[in-house]
């Protein structure tokens, strides 16, 4: 067993060489990948606020945060209203009395040939992807600059590198989070704020579920990725613990591809 990982009643924690035990967490999209994220950091002994705008997704990541004995907050929110990142950000700030990590987990996709789509349609994938995390993450590097101390992580994808067929929006989205942070990084640098990306490749999550479910989807895209197989949300856990921790101070503006080496080839 890692050295770094403590098993207590059947779960899986994390001792305090991450520097995160006592910290406070914004996590902006509670399912899949951000709700695994959102386990992690509480059981790294963070207290976690988790946004989202399903009342069902809320309660079920709120059980398991209870189920641990987690410190935890639920928003019903909706981030792609105007002000909403701000609103939320204030209320986190109040309820757990500061903010030092924000990991924006908030995407959707929608797979058709880019001459098939309307600009209303390029609009909301636009906003639910990209804007979003704009306006969370301004809100959120405000009091991290002014405290001098901060993470700002956000979910990107192997489709902002790579030029997949079908993905036009969403890839366009992913490739405007990576250069979006990375002029954040830029900005809060010398505040002591880091500001990453995290790319994960195929992941089996809600949102990749009913196209891994077509016939011969799932076994094309593993041919695809040099591990012979797809990955999971607790597969981006660890990065996006590590880029959290006091042991990630020095790294900023950087897109990290969790993808079992789908981008080298």
């Amino acid at each position: 067993m890692s050295t770094a990982t403590i098993v207590e009643n059947g779960t899986a924690t994390y001792a305090d060489w991450l520097g995160l035990n006592g910290s406070r967490a914004l996590v902006a999209g509670g399912g899949g990948i951000g709700g695994a994220c959102a386990l992690a950091f509480a059981a790294a002994g963070a207290s976690v606020a988790v946004a989202d705008r399903d009342v069902a997704t809320l309660e079920a990541i709120g059980s398991e945060l209870a189920a641990r004995g987690a410190n935890y907050e639920l928003i019903e929110a909706d981030l792609t209203e105007h002000g909403s990142g701000e609103r939320v950000v204030a209320e986190v700030v109040e309820k757990l009395g500061g903010l030092d990590i924000l990991l924006h987990a908030i995407g959707i996709n929608d797979r058709r040939p880019i001459l098939e789509f309307t600009e209303d349609e390029w609009d909301h994938i636009l906003r639910v992807n990209l804007s979003s995390a704009f306006g969370v993450a301004q809100a959120a590097g405000r009091r991290m600059v002014e405290q001098g101390y901060g993470r700002v992580l956000a979910l990107s994808s192997v489709s902002g590198l790579l030029a997949h067929h079908s993905h036009g929006p969403y890839a366009a989205s992913k490739g405007g989070i990576n250069q979006l942070l990375r002029a954040m990084a830029r900005e809060w640098a010398a505040s002591g704020v880091t500001v990453n990306a995290l790319a994960p490749g195929y992941i089996e999550t809600p949102l990749t579920a009913g196209e891994l479910a077509k016939p011969g989807k799932r076994e094309n895209l593993v041919g695809l990725v040099p591990a012979g197989r797809l990955g999971t949300p607790d597969e981006v856990t660890g990065a996006a613990l590590f880029l959290s921790s006091r042991h990630a101070s020095f790294i900023t503006g950087h897109v990290m591809y969790i993808d079992g080496g789908r981008t080298l080839v």
